[in-house]
């Protein structure tokens, strides 16, 4: 095993470092002011311009994996695998709004992906064209209000067949997204079949927001933090009807999309909270070599120094962790890599929640204002435990893949014949 970036990486490692350097740090202030001041739910002018930018540099679609199926004419990203990609999430990950400054933010990221495996060429040129050029944004609604949706085989929206049409109705809520004004497309996840096979009754289709019957009943704040320009919506969907060519891949495969579309939205996230969890131990150190109490500086007592070491531990096993979930998606698919993707999206977001709540606690009652960001770095990533899945979801998967090795036939085989040779050891 190699612990060391390739030269590949770290050429791409420093373009997006000196682009944050030169671009984007200094612009943080500029991006808050132009926000306050326009309407909340248009994006400020400054991501635009920077998307320019980036985009004239190639640094631009860097999240889509090379893929031999699909990269055809000008459907491919720029290049990177999972593991190339993962740092330059991380470097994102310091920034709110930088990750859409390369056009790198989800829910965009999976929908584009989604368009790239699964769509016709129709679709393309439609909706992932405008997508990769970074001119629309799009959401993905699959939560529900009125069922546990970390089980998707609850969803109860209706996908009706009707002649050359499907007829959707629902509700979904949490739909990220669709809040800024650049949002024209949804995909939505959907019950197609109730008397199919489990796993065969859902489906995905492709919804343009201003199809008739969409409607966006409110936005939904986090901790009181309406996350504008983005946001998360509730949207009602009464008798929308779509052509039926804006179904995905074909009915009853909404799940098999899902599985695909979910991985590498994952490493992408918490690769983000990493970055998070980097800014939130710098504010921290600043902040207790800055302050006296008692004495002496606040960095001196000691249970500051065990906090401090506990950071920056968390954050290096958490981002290893994630390089290697990464490089397993590469190496055998997201399948194959499940057991990591589902580890890495529990422990990214608990580590980056400690150390941001160490960092709040540092700063006393300074910490829960909005002063120094972390009480919005604080809601945001408390939402990452939900996002994609809830922990205990991803634990029960891990668990189960746990118990398995333990009821493989061949290794029970070679417990009874342990047991024969050293019974007195059992």
């Amino acid at each position: 095993m190699n612990f060391e970036y390739t030269p590949k990486m770290k050429e791409w490692i420093a373009r997006v470092t000196a682009f944050m350097d030169t671009h984007i740090y200094p612009n943080v202030e500029t991006f808050e002011k132009q926000h306050a001041a326009g309407d909340r739910w248009v994006t400020p002018q400054i991501v635009h311009d920077l998307k320019a930018i980036a985009k004239k540099e190639g640094l631009w679609n860097m999240f889509m994996p090379p893929h031999k199926e699909h990269d055809k004419g000008e459907w491919h990203g720029a290049g990177l695998t999972n593991l190339e990609y993962a740092p330059l999430a991380e470097i994102m990950g310091r920034v709110s709004f930088a990750s859409e400054v390369f056009n790198c933010s989800a829910p965009d990221t999976g929908n584009m992906e989604v368009f790239h495996y699964y769509g016709t060429e129709e679709q393309k040129v439609k909706w992932l064209r405008p997508l990769m050029n970074g001119e629309i944004r799009s959401a993905f609604l699959m939560t529900e209000p009125a069922v546990g949706s970390s089980d998707a085989t609850n969803i109860e929206t209706r996908i009706e067949r009707d002649g050359d049409e499907y007829v959707i109705n629902g509700t979904k809520w949490w739909s990220s997204g669709v809040g800024d004004s650049h949002c024209k497309v949804t995909i939505v996840m959907g019950k197609s079949d109730p008397t199919a096979e489990k796993h065969k009754q859902q489906s995905q289709i492709i919804v343009p927001l201003d199809a008739p019957g969409v409607k966006v009943i409110r936005m939904l704040p986090v901790f009181g933090f309406d996350d504008a320009p983005h946001g998360h919506a509730e949207v009602r969907l009464e008798n929308v009807r779509v052509p039926a060519t804006n179904m995905l891949l074909g009915e009853g495969r909404g799940f098999e999309i899902a599985q695909g579309r979910l991985g590498p939205g994952r490493i992408h996230h918490c690769m983000r909270t990493i970055g998070s969890a980097e800014v939130a131990l710098e504010k921290m150190c600043k902040r207790l070599l800055s302050r006296t109490v008692f004495g002496k500086k606040i960095a001196e007592h000691s249970v500051w120094e065990e906090r401090i070491a506990r950071a920056r531990m968390d954050i290096e096993m958490t981002r290893l962790l994630c390089l290697k979930a990464a490089d397993m998606m590469d190496k055998v698919g997201n399948k194959g890599a499940q057991n990591e993707i589902a580890m890495i999206k529990v422990a990214g977001p608990l580590a980056a929640l400690r150390i941001i709540d160490d960092a709040i606690q540092a700063h006393g009652a300074a910490g829960v204002t909005t002063d120094f960001g972390l009480a919005k770095q604080y809601s945001s990533m408390r939402t990452m435990r939900l996002a994609d899945g809830p922990d205990e979801v991803h634990n029960r998967a891990i668990a189960r893949n746990e118990f398995k090795k333990y009821r493989d036939n061949e290794y029970a085989a070679k417990v009874d014949a342990d047991k024969k040779v050293e019974g007195s050891r059992w």
